[in-house]
């Protein structure tokens, strides 16, 4: 009888009490569980910092020991005379420097907004501009507006340490279009924390080749050629051709580890910050179910 009583009298109050029992038990294994996936995700975005730091070391030093070798040839062909913008008529090409990771920040979105501006610019006098790319996030980025201006693109070259032979391989697959007029955009690596999204301006045969003899002379007095400059003009355009893209790959894949660095640190930061909170709402909710358990058995000894 006195157990009916008990039962009849704490009838009322024991629901809440089982209720919130299962309402913290399941908020804490919730906590717990997207505490552990935090904590993965901290220990891969460490991983892969020290993989880009590594990279970025090889990558720093193959740029150091690549611009003795190309920037003699950059410094010649930049004394040539740039054709006036209104001579610069006819069908562009712009070759656009980007990667086939992502995670690296805003490195490829600043290519694609790059290259965005240059074909509108271009459309906007007339002309026709087709896209060529190196690494597949310029695609990404591009094809949804620009789908229809793209030429070749070429993929997955970072699997293997980009070579001046692969740079050939790809100018020459660029001369063999005989572009009117051409342009690369691409990131310049600049620091660990900067770099500069460029748009270069580089000579085609057409436009050199359309150059008085006059101006020739003047620009290139300073050197001496062996036979003409020319008879061998068209070998030197080619390689180039072949240490601008072989350079600015180069440049671009610093720009790129050097960016992934930073931005999977401060998804580390994110996460420590994210595991603190998560720890803070564990240790709440588990002393709420603790206090609620012993309000139960206090509850429970004072009703009998």
């Amino acid at each position: 009888m006195l157990s009916r009583q008990v039962l009849r009298r704490g009838g009322p109050a024991i629901a809440p009490i089982a209720s919130t029992q299962i309402r913290h038990a399941a908020t804490l294994k919730e906590v717990k569980i997207r505490m552990r996936s935090v904590e993965n995700i901290q220990k891969i975005t460490k991983a892969m910092k020290m993989v880009a730091a590594a990279k970025f070391r090889r990558d720093q030093q193959r740029l150091e020991a690549a611009i003795p070798f190309a920037q003699p040839v950059i410094d010649l062909m930049q004394r040539l005379p740039e054709p006036a913008e209104d001579a610069q008529t006819g069908k562009k090409t712009v070759l656009a420097v980007s990667s086939d990771r992502g995670l690296c920040g805003g490195v490829n979105s600043a290519v694609c907004k790059a290259t965005a501006i240059f074909v509108l610019k271009e459309e906007a006098q007339g002309n026709d501009v087709a896209i060529w790319t190196i690494g597949a996030k310029a695609i990404a980025g591009m094809k949804l507006k620009y789908g229809d201006h793209f030429g070749t693109n070429f993929e997955e070259v970072a699997k293997l340490p980009f070579t001046f032979g692969t740079a050939s391989v790809i100018g020459n697959r660029v001369l063999g279009t005989n572009p009117e007029s051409l342009v690369m955009t691409h990131n310049r690596f600049r620091t660990m924390g900067a770099y500069d999204t460029l748009t270069s301006y580089v000579f085609t045969n057409k436009e050199a080749m359309a150059i008085d003899r006059a101006e020739w002379s003047k620009a290139l007095d300073v050197y001496t050629f062996e036979p003409s400059i020319y008879e061998v003009f068209d070998d030197l355009h080619d390689y180039y051709i072949g240490v601008l893209i072989f350079t600015m790959n180069l440049d671009a894949t610093a720009a790129e580890q050097s960016s992934r660095m930073s931005a999977m640190e401060n998804a580390s930061k994110n996460a420590t910050e994210m595991l603190d909170k998560l720890t803070l709402i564990y240790n709440r909710a588990r002393q709420a179910k603790i206090t609620t358990e012993l309000c139960e058995i206090i509850s429970g000894a004072s009703a009998v």
